[in-house]
């Protein structure tokens, strides 16, 4: 795993792709930082988060779109589907890869935390570092479903473009349960739909609110999709 971990973070940084995700992710969230905060003197980087929630949404796909279908476009997927590598290191190798790049990208997020609480601090107003860590640990366990899902849509077509537009469509339909639950009004469907439902657990993180609950769903969520890739790469082993 460490293995294809290492030549897999590299090649983000051998193409162009890591440096437009990172410089695009820095911008917006640069833009939004000014928007929310710097540009009306406030020291709540709510704002700033829910909006880049909508920006990884879109982005991510682009950051995993090439995870397995550059592999079966080239054909290289053979040579590791008779190699000795496990699947778990196969897709787990790839799946710390991308995460390691979003969480590089977050990381900026911090910086800027640390720059308007030393902003704040001699002003006798408090950083709210609480609201901060949720939206913070919220926004890189989100990062982790959508990558763990835009692998999984990688992993069905050997088309980067198709790969990324059907990211953005599962990261949608993820979404989607919001907003589907306000026209359901049978009981028990209602229930399963809320439960399913991301935006709102991701919501709640923007809020302060820490749940162990909400983390294991996320990282349920990782461990199914992750799990899904390694069953279609199994079935293409073996077909």
């Amino acid at each position: 795993m460490s293995a294809i971990l290492k030549r897999e973070f590299s090649s983000y940084f051998t193409s162009p792709l890591g440096y437009v995700f990172l410089a695009v992710f820095y911008g917006f969230s640069g833009l939004f930082l000014w928007m929310n905060c710097l540009s009306v003197g406030s020291a709540e980087m709510g704002g700033v988060f829910v909006m880049m929630f909508f920006v990884i949404l879109l982005l991510i796909p682009i950051l995993t779109m090439r995870t397995m279908a550059d592999d079966k476009r080239q054909k290289t997927d053979q040579l590791t589907l008779t190699s000795p590598v496990s699947l778990f290191g196969l897709v787990m190798g790839k799946f710390l890869a991308a995460f390691l790049v979003f969480v590089c990208a977050v990381a900026v997020m911090l910086l800027y935390a640390l720059f308007i609480a030393s902003a704040v601090d001699g002003t006798g107003a408090r950083f709210a570092w609480a609201t901060f860590w949720g939206n913070f640990v919220g926004m890189i366990l989100m990062g982790g479903v959508f990558i763990s899902a835009g692998i999984f849509i990688s992993n069905l077509t050997e088309n980067q473009m198709i790969a990324a537009i059907g990211g953005i469509g599962a990261n949608i339909v993820l979404c989607l349960f919001d907003i589907i639950n306000n026209f359901v009004n049978i009981e028990f469907l209602k229930n399963i739909i809320s439960a399913l439902s991301v935006f709102y657990r991701y919501y709640e993180f923007t809020m302060g609110i820490f749940s162990l609950k909400n983390v294991l769903f996320f990282v349920s969520l990782i461990v199914i999709f992750n799990f899904l890739t390694m069953r279609f790469i199994e079935r293409r082993r073996w077909s």
